[in-house]
């Protein structure tokens, strides 16, 4: 049985439309997505749990591959009690997203993929991984939260964004994101999955993310077989924190298309 997950649960009751479920990426946490949260919690059921390892969740030293974020998922729906919904994640979050569609994808009704992208890790990346891992390890979370903030947000972000960013990845459990870390450098391919998808998909991504620039999204729009590309101008790696209007307004809208489907 998986480890009870740490999750933010808004239901304002009865409304007709799908729930939509949020999952952070690495190495945040929940709060990540607070502007959707506060946006899209009056009207849906709005659920963002803190993944195996991060934020108020238990952490599971060694490897946690996105198999066991999918499954962790999978098993909070269920206690829950959510049968359908809207899935959104970004960068490993949008990765566990498309794990999960492979191995529960009939309970999904809209797949939201935000700066993150589908092919496996190549064995430069996860020599990387790993050293990054074993960094985090010996030294901690800060030296690498400084190092990386303005690539996560771009620099000219605003200083509270900022400021949120640094705090979670500061917060995140070194063993947490170690595992983590190590997990996603073994993942598959997902880029034939994206092809057999056919719910409707929007695809995120911002101008100025260097860690999955817009080429990626655009790829991943191109083999989706239904789907729609919005690129947030002013953003780097975290639009949805960056530019949360404009965030939202794509993801409202995107929402407001799969309640008339369903």
């Amino acid at each position: 049985m998986p480890p009870f997950l740490a999750y933010e649960d808004k239901d304002p009751g009865t409304t007709g439309r799908v729930p939509l479920v949020l999952v952070h990426g690495h190495p945040f946490d929940r709060t990540m997505w607070q502007p959707q949260l506060a946006e899209f919690s009056a009207h849906r059921r709005v659920i963002a749990p803190d993944l195996r390892g991060y934020g108020a969740s238990p952490v599971t030293p060694g490897t946690v591959p996105l198999s066991r974020h999918a499954e962790d998922i999978a098993a909070l729906l269920d206690l829950l009690e959510v049968d359908a919904f809207v899935l959104a994640g970004l960068s490993m979050g949008g990765q566990i997203a498309m794990e999960c569609h492979d191995r529960f994808g009939d309970r999904v009704r809209g797949l939201v993929l935000a700066d993150t992208f589908p092919a496996a890790e190549t064995p430069e990346g996860r020599r990387s991984r790993e050293a990054m891992a074993g960094r985090l390890l010996a030294e901690g979370m800060r030296g690498y939260a400084d190092e990386v903030l303005e690539r996560m947000v771009a620099p000219y972000a605003d200083p509270d964004v900022k400021a949120h960013v640094h705090r979670m990845m500061t917060a995140t459990s070194p063993q947490g994101a170690a595992a983590a870390l190590r997990g996603r450098a073994e993942r598959p391919d997902y880029r034939a999955l994206l092809t057999r998808v056919r719910v409707p998909a929007l695809v995120v991504v911002g101008a100025d993310d260097t860690y999955t620039p817009v080429r990626d999204a655009e790829e991943m729009h191109a083999a989706l077989p239904d789907s729609r590309l919005h690129v947030v101008q002013g953003a780097a790696h975290l639009p949805n924190l960056e530019r949360p209007e404009e965030f939202n307004r794509a993801l409202g809208d995107f929402l407001a298309r799969v309640d008339g489907r369903s």
